[in-house]
């Protein structure tokens, strides 16, 4: 496959995912979080095994990923709804930062075990793995809620979606919140989707496609990415933790600001020693995603209890819509830049991509700081 249509596949899950994500919101708000999680994680057990077993090019690969993201966004918006719920607001960046970092480990866990059991038994037994992983996690969930029901605030919502969504227009901290965290998604998901694609090349003769790539430059490059999951759970930890302490825009800035710096530097050191880039791939994967809880975290407490999950479903459209296209703007960028074979200048303005589609969400943040400073001060109504 050409770069594009390696990018277009990964664009395809996150166009899926976000559909999902949507339903999931509405569906959380009209038949309760609990409920709605348990449905979409029977039909993610089955679109994985699916892929794993049937996947076999580009368009066999677009439709199934693209229908294994159309069922995955039951572990992402009901279950922060059902976090809301449960935790105050002096715990709950916490909280969610723990649940995301729960989700960076088993991404972690993933490319790690692929990446171990590629060169012996090849990619579809990975893919096999990563499958019947996702059917023990949907069962652990199903026994974790067992003793869950669902709350009065979060079950069949009178309010109409129209209705909800000119309350959320009105909502200017929400709006920011929602737009803020857009630009991180294209900034996040574009970084996810080509990491190890990156990191696999950074490693096959000094970061120069020249030569075929080995099993060994493979295992090595998805063994990294698989670590800077990890780093990334500690990144979700951390940040989640220092919102309660320090405040949810501060974090959500000085995260930002950081992974934008990698975003424009990352791509030109592939030719660089093996042990910076990975370096320099530990510190973006952590700061790219140390503020996602917290992004989470700010929407809850800007919108009623009763509009959380329509407020999710509004902005995984808006987020994962622009999520998705970032994958398939890095891959043009590389196939034009690289005229073939990807070179530093080829990676470097590619990854650039990721950076300048990221730009606007610190100034978005920036005015979220200020609206949240002149509520405190009681200028304007909360939300």
């Amino acid at each position: 496959m050409s770069a594009a249509q390696a990018g277009l596949i990964q664009s395809g899950w996150h166009v899926g995912y976000l559909v999902s994500l949507f339903v999931a919101g509405m569906l959380t708000d009209r038949i309760g979080a609990r409920r709605t999680f348990l449905l979409m994680s029977v039909a993610a057990c089955a679109t994985a095994v699916l892929f794993s077993r049937a996947a076999n090019g580009f368009w066999s690969g677009l439709v199934l990923y693209c229908l294994a993201g159309l069922a995955s966004g039951g572990s992402y918006t009901p279950v922060l709804a059902l976090i809301a719920q449960r935790y105050g607001k002096d715990k709950r960046g916490t909280a969610m930062g723990w649940y995301l970092a729960a989700a960076s480990f088993g991404y972690a866990v993933s490319l790690i075990a692929c990446a171990a059991l590629a060169p012996w038994a090849g990619w579809r037994a990975g893919a096999m793995l990563s499958a019947i992983a996702t059917v023990i996690g949907a069962a652990l969930g199903w026994l974790a809620l067992r003793a869950t029901h669902e709350t009065p605030a979060h079950v069949a919502s009178n309010v109409s979606w129209i209705a909800s969504a000119r309350q959320l227009w009105r909502n200017k901290p929400a709006q920011l919140a929602i737009w803020s965290y857009s630009f991180h998604c294209w900034e996040l998901l574009g970084m996810w989707a080509w990491l190890p694609a990156f990191l696999v090349a950074a490693a096959a003769h000094g970061g120069q496609l020249s030569g075929d790539l080995t099993t060994s430059s493979l295992a090595i490059g998805v063994g990294i990415a698989g670590l800077c999951h990890l780093a990334g759970a500690f990144g979700n930890i951390a940040g989640g933790t220092l919102s309660d302490r320090i405040g949810r825009t501060g974090v959500i800035l000085i995260m930002s600001c950081a992974s934008l710096a990698c975003s424009f530097s990352f791509g030109w050191l592939v030719s660089s020693p093996l042990w910076l880039v990975t370096v320099v791939a530990l510190v973006y994967n952590l700061t790219a995603i140390g503020d996602s809880s917290v992004f989470s975290t700010v929407l809850t407490e800007t919108v009623p209890p009763s509009q959380i999950g329509f407020a999710f479903s509004l902005r995984s459209v808006v987020g994962f819509g622009m999520g998705a296209i970032s994958p398939w703007v890095f891959g043009v960028v590389l196939d034009w830049a690289g005229a073939g074979t990807p070179d530093q200048r080829a990676w470097g303005l590619a990854w650039c991509s990721v950076g300048i589609g990221g730009l606007f969400g610190p100034w978005l943040t920036w005015n979220l700081h200020k609206n949240f400073a002149r509520t405190s001060r009681g200028e304007v109504s909360g939300a």
